[in-house]
Order: structure tokens, then C-alpha cells, then sequence
């Protein structure tokens, strides 16, 4: 039975639109998880290594790839798929991973592209991307949370 009347206002149709952006946002994760694995959208393919700077192998020719950042693409899209089940949880992977994405950008700012610390690796394109996803993510979770809390007649922040 629904709690929900025909207008679909009920509390699990007011978090379908961020269920559905995390759920797209988690897709586009598993999408460049698989795309890197894929010689010819990943140029230099032969010489992408498990870790570490030495991988020569970019996506699309800009973005340095190795096989673990290609598996940290795609277990992020596993864990999107998962918490965009539940709105809230929705909202946390949206906040939650573009913090990290933060992180991620002020990591590759620091580190030098040749050290034995850039171990995902990491490049210029990376690093600004990194940032674009970051504020992306951050963002459209506010914007998420936001929407539940009007919605639960809660008070919403910026």
C-alpha cells in the first residue's frame, strides 16, 4: 500500500530527483571505470601499470590513468548504485565524495607528477578535473539536501 496519494508527494518521491542524479553521477563513474580499460579511448594502453606514476596510459589522450585509479572509478560507481537507493544516503555520496575529490585536487596540486607519491597517478588534467568534480558533487548534494529538507518542512542551508 502506498502512502502516497495519486500526486506522488509522498517522502519517497521527494528524494527520486537526487536518487536519480546520484544514480546518473554513479553510471558516469562506471562508464570511465570501463573506459579505461579500453585501448584506443585509453591511448598508450600498453604501458598503463597497476599504480603509480610510470603509467604513461591516458583516457582519451588528456587524463593519466592506471589500473587502480580505473578500479577506484569504478568501485565509486558500485557505492553510488548503492547509497542512491535512499535519498539521505544519496546526498551523503553526493557531499561525501566531492569532498574527497577536494582532497584529491590539493593532493595532485602538491605532489609532483614524476614522485613516488603520485601512486593513483595523478596529472594537470586529473587535478582539474578533480576539482570541477568536487564542487560539481558538493554541490548538487546541497542543492539534494535542500530539496528533502523543504520537503520535510526543515530548515534548509546553503
Amino acid at each position: 500500500m502506498s502512502t502516497t496519494g495519486r500526486t506522488g508527494s509522498g517522502p519517497r518521491e521527494a528524494g527520486a530527483p537526487i536518487r536519480l542524479i546520484t544514480t546518473a553521477v554513479a553510471v558516469v563513474f562506471l562508464l570511465v571505470g570501463v573506459l579505461g580499460f579500453i585501448p584506443g579511448i585509453t591511448t598508450h594502453y600498453g604501458s598503463m601499470t597497476f599504480a603509480g606514476h610510470m603509467s604513461h596510459a591516458k583516457l582519451v589522450g588528456l587524463f593519466q590513468v592506471s589500473v587502480l585509479h580505473n578500479v577506484v572509478h569504478l568501485l565509486y560507481g558500485v557505492v553510488g548504485l548503492a547509497m542512491a537507493r535512499r535519498a539521505a544516503s544519496a546526498v551523503t555520496y553526493l557531499i561525501g565524495g566531492g569532498v574527497v575529490y577536494l582532497v584529491l585536487w590539493i593532493y595532485g596540486l602538491i605532489v609532483s607528477e614524476q614522485s613516488q607519491a603520485n601512486f593513483v597517478p595523478l596529472n594537470t588534467p586529473d587535478d582539474w578535473l578533480h576539482f570541477v568534480l568536487g564542487l560539481g558533487m558538493i554541490g548538487l548534494g546541497v542543492v539534494g539536501r535542500n530539496m528533502l529538507r523543504s520537503h520535510a518542512g526543515g530548515p534548509s542551508y546553503g
